[in-house]
C-alpha cells in the first residue's frame, strides 16, 4: 500500500525506465574486459617472483642509488602512485617509487573509508544522461568487487541505510538504488531492500522517528584506507619495486633526444629526507602521481604549464561508537546545502563526513570549527531527539584534500573531470590525476598502458586483477581464533591483528611481549581501550614507519580514532621506536613534539583547545557556581586560588587512593589552559560550564573531583580511566 500511495502518476517512473534501458545497454559488456577473479591465475601470470619478505628501507635506498636506470619511476606514494608501481613491476618492468613523506600520508589516509561506485554520480548520470559519469560508476563498481576480493582482511561489505521522510521519495530513491545494483551486475554485493518504519528503527534505533516513512538499505564496501595503501606498497616491494618513503624529489632530470632534438625527462634528483643525502635516480619513464601536488611536479617539467588541479577540502569527524549501530551506515542524500553526508561505523567508532569546499594545496590540512559544526548539525537532523549530539563527543577530526582536475587535452579547460585524467607532456612526463580511491587499480593500469606506449617499453598487459595484496594470503574470517589459541592474545586484540595484517598477523604475534598476567599471556596494549599492542610498533618499523606520526596515524589508526588516546600512547611509542631506530634522547624529544603538533593541528586537538580557553564564557547559575566552588576548595585547602598535583595527591591519600604522578600530571594538563602546572578556580569553572553545554565531555579531572567529594563521605573508589570523552 505504501508504494501505491507513493507512486501517484509520477514522471519519475518514466525517468527510471529510461535509466533502466541506459543501464541495460551496457550490462551485456559488464565484466567482459576482466573476466573472473582468480588469485592463483593472477599470481602465476606475473613474470617476476614474489619475495617472502619485503626489503628494508636501507636496502631500498641502496637499490635506488645503484640501479643504472629504471624502466618506470613513480613520484607519489598514495594509493594511485603505489598502484602504478605494483602494476608496472608485475608486468616485469624495473620499477621505483619515491614519496616525500610517508606512504598514504596525504589524501589516501583521510578518506571516508568507503569502497564505492558513487550513488550520487549515478543519479547525475541518469538525470543529465551523462555517459561519462555512468562509465565512471560502472568502472568503480567493478573495482569495488576486485578490491574486496584481493584484500578481504582490510575490507568488507557494509549495509548503508537511506532514511526516507516523504512518501514520494520512496519510489524515487528505490529506483535509483536498484539501478545501482543493476549496474554492479554479477558483482552486486547484496541486493538492496526496502524497510518499513518499525524495521528501520529496529536496525538503526538512533534514527529520528517523527515523519519517518521507511528506509532503503543498499551495500557498498568499507576499508582501512591507510593500511590498504600500505598493503599495495608492500606488495609492490615484495615483487621487486624499489619503494622509498621520505625520499623527496628536488627536480627532474632531462636529456636532449638525439633523434628529435627535444628535451626528454630521464629521471629525478632526490634527497633522502632522513639522512639529507642527495642522489640521482634515472628512468626511461617518470610518472607524476602526486594527487593535490600534481601541478607542482608538472611545473618542474614546464614552468609555463597551466594548473589543472582544483583542490577541494573534505572534513570528517569521529564520534563514539554508540552514535551508530555496529554494522549499519547512514546516508544523508541531501544536506541543507546540497551536499552528501555519510554516517558510518568504523573501527568500533562512528565517522561522519564529508564537507566539500575549495582550499589551498598544503601538506598539512587543518579541520575547521565551521566544518565540524556543519557536520554535527546535519547529524542532529537525522538522529533521534533522545540522542544528544554533543560537540564534546568529537574524538578526532581531519581534513583531506581531494584533487579534482580539469583535462588539459579538453577544449573546455574550465570543466571539472569527475574521472581520472592521464596526460603526457612534450618531454614525456606522464601525469595521472583525479579519480577516486576505489578506482586506484584501473587508474594505475591506464597510466602504465599510456607509459608503455609513449616510451616504447617492453611489457605485457596488466596483471593486477585478482592479484592478492599483502596479508590476503592465508587469511580467513576465523584466523583470529588461532591467534588466541596459539599465542594467548585477547580475543579483541587477535581480531584486530587479523583484520589489520591478515595472514601476516602471526609475525606480529610472535614478537608480542609476555604480559606477566594469567590472561592475556602476550600482547601489552598501548592504551587500555584500544586493541593496539606494543609489538605493532616494532613491526611498524619493519613496514617502513620512520616517525611517531607514521605510527599513530597510518600503522595504527589511533590518531584518527581518538587524539587523546594517541597522545597518551606517544611516550611509549617513541621509546619503542627509539630503541628500534637507535634514536638519541634529543631525537626522541623532537619526535614527541612533532607528533603532538600533528595531533594539535591536523587531527582536531586545536579545535578541542578552542572549546576551553581562558576566554571561554562561564554560563553557570549561581547555585552551580557555589556547588563547584565548594568542590574546588575541598582540594584547595590553603585557599591559594589554584590546585596542583600535590593538592590532588593529598586528597587521594586521605581516602587511601594512589594514582601515579605522571597520570595525575596528564589529568591536570587537560584543564591547565595557561600551562603553568596548576588549575585555577576560573579554569575549573570554565571546564564545568563547557561540560554543561556539551562542548567538552569525559574530563578525567571533573570525574575525579566529583567522585572524590562523594568518596570523602563514603570512602568509595575513584575511577581515573579516560571515559571516552572527545574534543
Amino acid at each position: 500500500m505504501a508504494f501505491q500511495k507513493a507512486v501517484k502518476g509520477t514522471a519519475l517512473i518514466g525517468g527510471g525506465a529510461i535509466a533502466t534501458v541506459f543501464g541495460l545497454s551496457q550490462f551485456s559488456q559488464y565484466r567482459n574486459k576482466h573476466g573472473t577473479l582468480v588469485h592463483v591465475q593472477a599470481a602465476e601470470a606475473v613474470p617476476v617472483p614474489m619475495k617472502s619478505h619485503f626489503p628494508t628501507r636501507e636496502q631500498q635506498i641502496l637499490a635506488l642509488q645503484t640501479t643504472s636506470e629504471f624502466d618506470v619511476l613513480v613520484i607519489g606514494g598514495g594509493a594511485t602512485g603505489c598502484g602504478c608501481a605494483l602494476d608496472a613491476v608485475t608486468r616485469g618492468l624495473k620499477t621505483a617509487l619515491l614519496e616525500r613523506y610517508d606512504f598514504s600520508s596525504g589524501t589516501s589516509s583521510r578518506s571516508t573509508k568507503l569502497i564505492h561506485g558513487g550513488v550520487r554520480y549515478l543519479q547525475k548520470a541518469i538525470m543529465k544522461l551523462d555517459f561519462e559519469q555512468y562509465r565512471m560508476v560502472k568502472e568503480a563498481l567493478e573495482e569495488r568487487a576486485n578490491l574486496l576480493e584481493i584484500a578481504p582482511h582490510l575490507s568488507a561489505p557494509l549495509p548503508i541505510m537511506l532514511p526516507v521522510y516523504k512518501w514520494w521519495q520512496l519510489p524515487y530513491y528505490w529506483i535509483g538504488i536498484k539501478l545501482y545494483d543493476l549496474v554492479a551486475g554479477s558483482q552486486c554485493l547484496k541486493s538492496s531492500y526496502v524497510l518499513n518504519k518499525s524495521r528501520a528503527l529496529e536496525l538503526f534505533p538512533m534514527l529520528r522517528k517523527d515523519k519517518l516513512v521507511g528506509a532503503i538499505v543498499y551495500y557498498d564496501g568499507q576499508h582501512n584506507d591507510a593500511r590498504m595503501n600500505l598493503a599495495i606498497a608492500l606488495t609492490a616491494a615484495r615483487y621487486g619495486a624499489a619503494m622509498a618513503n621520505y625520499a623527496e624529489v628536488l627536480h627532474l632530470l632531462k636529456r636532449r633526444d638525439p633523434a628529435g632534438g627535444k628535451e626528454r625527462v630521464c629521471g629525478v634528483r632526490c634527497r633522502d629526507v632522513l639522512t639529507g643525502q642527495e642522489f640521482d635516480v634515472k628512468a626511461k619513464c617518470v610518472i607524476n602521481a602526486t594527487g593535490p601536488f600534481t601541478d607542482s611536479v608538472r611545473k618542474m617539467d614546464d614552468q609555463k604549464v597551466p594548473n589543472i588541479c582544483q583542490p577541494s577540502a573534505g572534513v570528517h569527524i569521529v564520534m563514539p561508537g554508540y552514535y551508530s549501530p555496529g554494522n549499519m551506515g547512514l546516508l544523508d542524500p541531501a544536506t541543507s546545502d546540497g551536499r552528501v553526508i555519510f554516517f558510518l561505523p568504523w573501527e568500533k567508532m562512528t565517522i561522519a563526513g564529508t564537507t566539500d569546499s575549495p582550499t589551498d594545496v598544503t601538506s598539512h590540512p587543518i579541520p575547521t570549527e565551521e566544518d565540524i559544526n556543519f557536520i554535527l548539525s546535519e547529524v542532529r537532523n537525522y538522529l533521534s531527539a533522545d540522542v544528544e549530539v554533543r560537540r564534546g563527543d568529537v574524538l578526532a577530526a581531519w581534513s583531506g584534500i581531494r584533487p579534482l582536475v580539469t583535462d588539459p587535452s579538453s577544449k573546455d579547460t574550465q570543466s571539472i573531470s569527475r574521472n581520472h585524467v592521464v596526460s603526457i607532456s612534450e618531454s614525456g612526463l606522464v601525469t595521472i590525476a583525479g579519480g577516486k580511491w576505489t578506482t586506484y587499480r584501473a587508474m594505475a593500469q591506464d597510466t602504465i598502458d599510456a607509459a608503455i606506449q609513449a616510451h616504447d617499453l617492453k611489457a605485457g598487459s596488466s596483471k593486477t586483477i585478482g592479484l592478492q595484496l599483502q596479508g590476503a594470503e592465508n587469511w580467513s574470517p576465523t584466523l583470529y581464533i588461532r591467534l588466541v589459541q596459539d599465542y594467548g592474545l585477547e580475543s579483541e586484540v587477535a581480531q584486530h591483528l587479523a583484520s589489520t595484517y591478515g595472514g601476516k598477523a602471526f609475525e606480529v604475534a610472535k614478537i608480542a611481549q609476555v604480559t606477566g598476567k594469567r590472561w592475556p599471556v602476550v600482547g601489552k596494549r598501548l592504551v587500555s581501550e584500544f586493541p593496539y599492542i606494543e609489538a605493532e610498533v616494532v613491526y611498524g618499523v619493519k613496514e617502513y614507519a620512520r616517525t611517531a606520526v607514521d605510527m599513530i596515524s597510518r600503522r595504527t589508526r589511533l590518531a584518527f580514532l581518538n587524539v587523546q588516546a594517541a597522545e597518551e600512547a606517544l611516550p611509549r611509542i617513541v621509546d619503542i621506536m627509539g630503541r628500534e631506530l637507535n634514536w638519541s634522547e634529543q631525537k626522541k624529544k623532537e619526535e614527541l613534539e612533532a607528533a603532538k603538533k600533528f595531533l594539535y593541528y591536523e587531527m582536531g586537538y586545536k579545535v578541542k583547545s578552542d572549546q576551553l580557553t581562558d576566554r571561554s564564557e562561564i554560563s553557570l547559575g549561581p547555585s552551580d557556581i557555589e556547588r563547584y566552588k565548594k568542590r574546588f576548595h575541598m582540594f584547595d585547602k590553603d585557599k591559594k586560588g589554584f590546585i596542583t598535583i600535590l593538592d590532588v595527591q593529598r586528597v587521594l591519600e586521605s581516602i587511601s587512593m594512589q594514582i601515579a604522578e605522571n597520570t595525575l600530571h596528564d589529568i591536570l594538563s587537560e584543564v591547565d589552559l595557561n600551562k603553568n602546572g596548576q588549575v585555577e578556580l576560573n579554569e575549573f569553572l570554565q571546564l564545568m560550564s563547557a561540560i554543561q553545554k556539551g562542548h567538552v565531555s569525559g574530563s578525567r579531572l571533573a570525574v575525579l573531583m566529583k567522585t572524590a567529594e562523594e568518596s570523602l563521605r563514603r570512602r568509595g573508589v575513584i575511577p581515573v580511566d579516560r571515559s571516552g570523552g572527545g574534543l
